[in-house]
C-alpha cells in the first residue's frame, strides 16, 4: 500500500496539486478534496464530504481533480 501511496503523491506533485495532510490511506488536498486509497489501482475521490467517483488510473484522477478545481475557481 505504501508504494501505491508514494506513486499517488508523486503524481499529485507532478500535476502541481498540493497535499494538505495525509493519514493512512487518506490524502487531503486544497479546496476540500480528499483521496482515499482503496486498493492497488483503486482510488475514491471525495469533495466536500460527497463521493465524486472511483478512479482506477492515477493520471486520470489527477487530471480530473485539476480540471474540477479550475471549474470551481471560476464559479
Amino acid at each position: 500500500m505504501e508504494n501505491v501511496k508514494n506513486r499517488l503523491l508523486s503524481a499529485l506533485k507532478n500535476h502541481e496539486l498540493i497535499t494538505n495532510s495525509q493519514e493512512g490511506k487518506i490524502i487531503n488536498l486544497n479546496m476540500g478534496y480528499t483521496i482515499e486509497i482503496e486498493g492497488e489501482n483503486l482510488f475514491k475521490l471525495i469533495h466536500g464530504g460527497q463521493v465524486i467517483a472511483p478512479f482506477a488510473d492515477i493520471e486520470e484522477l489527477c487530471s480530473f481533480i485539476k480540471m474540477d478545481m479550475q471549474l470551481n475557481e471560476e464559479d
